[in-house]
């Protein structure tokens, strides 16, 4: 089967995040699949830029997955240039449409961009082609830029938002989601029933069976002192940013300053000044910050920790559920987690390996860490194994991209 992928933002290991599009497709290709992934130069997620050189396009295969990217100007942060970047990208796909579908040939062509707006290009593709239209629901625009950005529903870009939602809730002839609460939703803006297959995230699991285990010197030192000194270490690792609400777990710190926990936060992002200068103003001698580590560092960092922590805004918007990556890696880390959340779903919950507390209430997670350092090491080994065997069976990329091959069958049925 030959299938296009077409997602603004995808990566690789090689370009770093996102991740997901390279994983799946190297999953397909594995299973004797032929896959083409059709992304832009420009994406604010990626770690390193393909290396275009003035050229409109570039191709390249990576890992058997031939990628094409698509020249698009460049942004940053989320304003008016990124809107630029998107329509740039939508109109590339649009004239070259044509010369994709006879060139590719593909039996599926798959919209993945978050927005939705490149479900018309795609529709086009698919439709020259002969083939199957699958679109695929990361965040729900435009309700994500009208719950958090404050957007009007008539604001005009949201409007040109709501309509390829309804266009692709119509016409795709499936619809994946990594959300596992968004049926409703779907089906309110037109989806049928039988349209929806759900596909979380996922990990790699011999990533975690070849691993890297020198960590940097000095995080290294911290963590075997602290380990020395008996300490039970909290661990994050991740962006430091709104939606990670930090903030609350350093406000937890400072309630527990007179028990055996430390803290160890690696990673970086907007809000990491801001949170060493709280650190610095309420003194916190049981908190530890680091820059982020390599990605084949990450099973070391967490596999030295002793309790993993995630944390979330309390968002409405979370309703639809959640899916992630971060979560994912402390299961396969085996470290038992407290989750502060409120969503349509808790996985910590379904997999029984760890405590969830309430999102932005400081004491609850104070509580929630006490409780666990209470049960003791055999008892928190015991739910870290847990989130293990959770994650081998429901969340490795074999199996989901296997799962995400059950949505192609059929034929084509779009207008």
């Amino acid at each position: 089967m030959d299938i296009l992928l077409i997602n603004h933002y995808a990566g690789s290991v090689r370009h770093g995040m996102e991740y997901r599009p390279y994983y799946l497709a190297r999953e397909w290709v594995r299973l004797g699949h032929r896959v083409t992934i059709v992304a832009s130069s420009e994406s604010h997620v990626r770690t390193q830029a393909p290396a275009l050189d003035g050229a409109a396009q570039l191709q390249e295969t990576i890992d058997g997955i031939d990628y094409l990217w698509l020249a698009t100007p460049a942004y940053r942060g989320n304003g008016l240039a990124r809107v630029r970047n998107m329509a740039a990208f939508v109109a590339r796909l649009l004239r070259e449409g044509p010369a994709l579908a006879a060139r590719l040939k593909p039996d599926v062509v798959i919209a993945s961009s978050t927005y939705p707006l490149d479900i018309w290009p795609a529709h086009r593709i698919a439709r020259l082609a002969g083939a199957r239209l699958l679109f695929e629901v990361h965040d729900l625009w435009p309700l994500s830029p009208m719950e958090l950005g404050g957007y009007s529903r008539w604001h005009p870009f949201i409007m040109l938002l709501q309509a390829a939602e309804n266009f692709a809730c119509r016409r795709a002839d499936a619809i994946v989601s990594i959300l596992p609460r968004v049926r409703e939703h779907l089906e309110a803006h037109g989806m049928a029933p039988s349209k929806l297959h759900l596909v979380p995230n996922g990990v790699d699991p011999s990533e975690w069976e070849t691993q890297a285990t020198v960590l940097p010197a000095s995080l290294d030192a911290t963590l075997r002192e602290l380990r020395r000194q008996g300490k039970l270490v909290v661990g994050y690792a991740g962006t430091h940013g709104i939606s990670n609400a930090l903030e609350t777990l350093l406000d937890a710190a400072d309630r527990l300053r007179e028990h055996p926990v430390a803290f160890v936060l690696v990673g970086a992002g907007p809000d990491k000044p801001g949170l060493l200068r709280q650190a610095v103003r309420m003194a916190l001698p049981n908190v530890h910050f680091f820059d982020p580590v390599p990605k084949a560092l990450v099973p070391a960092l967490l596999q030295a920790i002793d309790l993993a922590y995630i944390g979330w805004r309390r968002q409405p918007l979370y309703r639809f559920g959640i899916s992630p990556n971060k979560l994912i890696d402390y299961m396969m880390a085996a470290r038992p987690i407290l989750h502060a959340v409120d969503a349509g779903n808790d996985p910590v919950a379904e997999a029984g390996c760890g405590l969830t507390v309430a999102p932005e209430d400081p004491q609850a997670v104070a509580d929630g860490i006490l409780n666990l350092l209470a049960l003791g090491p055999d008892c928190r080994a015991v739910l870290g194994q847990r989130g293990r065997r959770y994650a081998l069976d429901h969340h490795t990329w074999p199996v989901l991209g296997r799962r995400f091959l059950n949505a192609f069958a059929g034929e084509p049925s779009h207008g």
